[in-house]
């Protein structure tokens, strides 16, 4: 027999792809007793009896799948392995979760096929997508023209045109040397 310390000992770094995350096991921990301190060998104990139940059921399903020469485990076979093993109420639970899974993946599919339901080819749908990017380019180039236009306006505004229509130039540093030969 073994040490049931040993047991309790963090698994092997060969052992460790065949458990649970930690993080998972803490967290149903958490949401199942959350007033309740638990010990971290209590936790480590939770873990391998989980990973052992998972092992000793899909070894069963294994069997039952291997004697109905099916090379895939599906969940009837998971469901009869809890069976055999003597699962009653566990199989009772698990059935309800199947069911609320499968409710689950026909709601995903008939959101994916929703699209393919409204009755418009691919060709017209890329089509109108086409339009509505070309709607939006054309708005996006008129907003920046207007831009482009107020910041002109704003530009005149600072420097008011001249009588002949042009608008005048910013003085440059050299020109005020030029205002004492204008005298």
């Amino acid at each position: 027999m073994s040490n049931p310390q040993e047991e309790l000992l963090p698994p092997s770094a060969e052992d460790d792809e065949l458990t649970l995350p930690r993080a998972s096991i803490n967290k149903i921990i958490k949401e199942l007793v959350p007033t309740v301190r638990v010990a971290n060998e209590s936790r480590e104990l939770i873990l391998n009896c989980c990973s052992e139940f998972i092992h000793l059921i899909s070894s069963e399903a294994n069997e039952v799948c291997n004697m109905r020469n099916k090379k895939t485990i599906n969940a009837e076979h998971v469901l009869e392995a809890l069976e055999r093993l003597g699962f009653h109420d566990y199989k009772q639970e698990a059935e309800a979760v199947l069911h609320d899974c499968k409710e689950v993946a026909a709601k995903r599919r008939r959101q994916s096929t929703r699209l393919e339901n409204l009755g418009i080819p691919e060709e017209e749908l890329l089509r109108q997508q086409q339009e509505l990017f070309a709607k939006a380019r054309e708005e996006q180039a008129r907003e920046e023209q207007q831009q482009w236009m107020s910041m002109q306006a704003a530009a005149m505004v600072q420097r008011p045109p001249l009588a002949d229509g042009s608008v005048a130039s910013k003085p440059s540093e050299d020109d005020d040397d030029d205002d004492e030969d204008d005298y």
